[in-house]
């Protein structure tokens, strides 16, 4: 069942989420909803504070944007890796690249705005998988940017605050119109009373 994502504005999406166990209550459905969410709104990552649960859960799904890039635009964003379908549970970023890159990046809780972020090109990732099997690897370019900004998200940080200060001040009316309700993307939307 897809969910109502969670708007800029509620609070919920500045908390730093909490671990959970492999027994935590409607895991697996909550999993399947978040997929459902993710691809019902065009996304290619969701985190657990976009449906307003505050624990250390996202889904990323880059395989979609590999599959439909030609092999140019292919060897830019993933060099020698293919798109990735996972879930990530009780994610630690361990280690990431000295290599940095800008590109512009989007959020399901902020529609229809858009901001130049700055990552590291790669990151070394600890996490749990869906079978809650340990899992320890590496990922650049595109689907590192993407795991960094989902991993953001249950860390209570947003794609906004790493734009720049100008930026951000352009931001600002379309950031306020979002946290009074006044978008209405193609998707649910939960708003902050």
């Amino acid at each position: 069942m897809a969910l109502a994502v969670t708007a800029y504005g509620n609070k919920v999406l500045r908390k730093v989420c909490d671990d959970i166990t492999a027994e935590y209550d409607g895991l697996q459905v909550l999993i399947d909803n978040m997929w459902e969410t993710m691809y019902e709104a065009s996304g290619v990552g969701l985190a657990a504070p976009q449906v307003n649960k505050t624990i250390r859960l996202f889904v990323v799904d880059t395989a979609q944007v590999y599959e439909g890039m030609n092999e140019e635009d292919r060897e830019d964003l993933f060099e020698e890796e293919e798109g990735v379908k996972e879930v990530f549970i009780n994610a630690q970023i361990t280690g990431e690249s000295e290599e940095f890159w800008a590109e512009q990046e989007g959020c399901l809780s902020l529609p229809d705005i858009n901001g130049e972020v700055e990552r590291p090109w790669s990151i070394e990732i600890e996490y749990y998988d869906r079978d809650f099997k340990k899992q320890v690897k590496t990922f650049s370019g595109y689907n590192a940017r993407v795991i960094q900004h989902e991993y953001d998200h249950t860390e209570g940080v947003l794609y906004i605050d790493h734009v720049s200060g100008i930026s951000k001040r352009l931001m600002k009316n379309k950031l306020a119109k979002i946290a009074e309700g006044k978008v209405a993307p193609k998707y649910r939307m939960r708003f902050a009373k």
